[in-house]
């Protein structure tokens, strides 16, 4: 693909002004791109797929993971942090699960383009 140097071929007006209306608020841009680093860490992604297939406990991932209670808290903790997962207390044990579908697309678009 042949790369063209502005001075080249000249701003093409129409598509810049198209553009420009729909363009996000700096801030949202920001919050999406915060947001896709939390996904930038392989454990939290482990979590993210643990968590895509049942609602679990921090010992249930540990051993599932093979990582240990406290490594597994941290990470959920940021997970929780970015609302990605949510908590909800039965008696002494705390469940985890992902917030809404919303995380489960993301995952998926994600493995479905690093496998084709």
């Amino acid at each position: 693909m042949e790369e063209h140097i502005c001075g080249e071929c000249g701003v093409h007006q129409d598509i810049v002004d198209r553009v420009s209306k729909v363009m996000p608020d700096e801030s949202l841009l920001y919050d999406a791109a915060e947001l896709l680093k939390v996904f930038g860490d392989s454990t939290r992604i482990r979590i993210i797929f643990v968590l895509c297939q049942s609602e679990m406990c921090v010992c249930d991932i540990a051993d599932l993971l093979g990582m240990t209670q406290s490594a597994i808290s941290h990470q959920l903790r940021v997970l929780k942090q970015a609302r990605l997962v949510s908590a909800r207390r039965e008696g002494k044990t705390i469940f985890y699960s992902l917030c809404d579908d919303h995380v489960k697309k993301i995952f998926y678009a994600a493995m479905e383009h690093v496998m084709e």
